[in-house]
């Protein structure tokens, strides 16, 4: 008489009951965190001009303020002022490029510039490695508020927030 197929069913059986090994995932956003030090939260919303420039390519995989990582292909940038989690449309000013990033860092740390872009969406807006900078405009379309709402900006009324790349 063959033995009983007991063992393959009950090793099945534990690996069943055994749960997945949970893996370290980033921490939530920050919307409410403090601006750049030396500098206050702007939540007007308002267009702004400046310069912008982008992250280097040290900073991959990084944390950034709102505690993600810096994925050089995502359309992340950091704001000095800018609540974290804003939504915003920036616009070289020299080609008409634009591309709308979320707001997840801070910097530049850099007088005169106003946002650095991730390498994607620099290359979006025709921001070359040999240009290093480009005049833009950043009009925020959402801003996160203290009590978790978001705020229409500037940039809201051109339609973008459903159109993220034109």
């Amino acid at each position: 008489m063959p033995a009983p197929r007991i063992l393959p069913l009950s090793i099945l059986l534990l690996a069943a009951a055994v749960p997945p090994p949970v893996l370290a995932a980033d921490p939530p956003p920050r919307p409410n965190a403090k601006a750049a030090s030396g500098h206050a939260l702007d939540r007007s919303g308002q267009r702004r001009v400046g310069k912008a420039s982008f992250y280097a390519d040290k900073f991959a995989g990084r944390k950034m303020a709102d505690g993600t990582r810096m994925d050089p292909r995502d359309d992340n940038a950091a704001s000095k002022t800018l609540p974290l989690g804003t939504k915003a449309r920036v616009t070289n000013l020299e080609t008409g490029q634009s591309a709308v990033v979320t707001i997840q860092d801070r910097g530049p740390y850099v007088d005169g510039r106003i946002v650095d872009l991730s390498p994607a969406t620099a290359e979006k807006i025709g921001l070359s490695r040999e240009e290093g900078l480009a005049r833009v405009e950043v009009a925020p379309i959402a801003v996160p508020l203290p009590d978790g709402s978001m705020k229409p900006g500037a940039g809201a009324d051109t339609g973008v927030a459903a159109n993220a790349d034109r």
